[in-house]
């Protein structure tokens, strides 16, 4: 490095929250999906309004056929997250309709937010292969969506564009193709 010139600035890591009120099956897809896809650039978790207490039996299972490691995974309450020794929230993302209209904790920092919606698939009834169809589908639609916001200019792009960009991924739909 030649005098006057300053080390390359090492890109931010963002914190992503995944809400959703149980937190067993959407978020927890959510959260495996943008830690992988987010390549560092990210860390996600998950929460839930009113934490099941567990994880989806068939949520690990479609993250372990995916290639997922799903022993950290766990169901847990929004409040860790509005705790003073919470990691500070860049994003809050809602991807269940119910968790979106409930009065969320004061995020301190206020993170962007946005609502990305998707089917409750622990709600899916039917056969096994139905029910783990609808899974898929869910998993699908969330990693479509991540794959678009990982791929914003997060550093070159306004605050209004970038909230009008987070709203409007929350109304794409998966890609039958991925």
């Amino acid at each position: 490095m030649t005098a006057g010139t300053e080390p390359p600035k090492t890109p931010p890591v963002y914190n992503v929250l995944f809400l959703c009120t149980g937190n067993s099956a959407r978020s927890i897809m959510a959260e495996a999906a943008l830690n992988r896809l987010g390549a560092g650039r990210f860390r996600a978790h998950s929460a839930g309004s009113h934490p099941k207490g567990e994880v989806n039996p068939r949520t690990i299972q479609l993250l372990k056929r995916l290639n997922y490691a799903t022993g950290n995974f766990r169901s847990k309450s929004w409040n860790e997250f509005a705790a003073p020794d919470a990691p500070h929230l860049d994003f809050v993302f809602t991807v269940c309709d119910q968790a979106a209209q409930e009065a969320c904790p004061i995020w301190p920092g206020q993170p962007m937010t946005a609502h990305w919606g998707v089917p409750d698939p622990a709600a899916a009834t039917g056969s096994d292969a139905e029910i783990a169809l609808t899974f898929s589908e869910a998993y699908r639609q969330l990693a479509n969506r991540i794959a678009i916001f990982v791929a914003l200019p997060m550093t070159s792009i306004d605050r209004l564009a970038l909230k009008k960009r987070l709203d409007d991924i929350g109304k794409t739909k998966a890609d039958p193709e991925t």
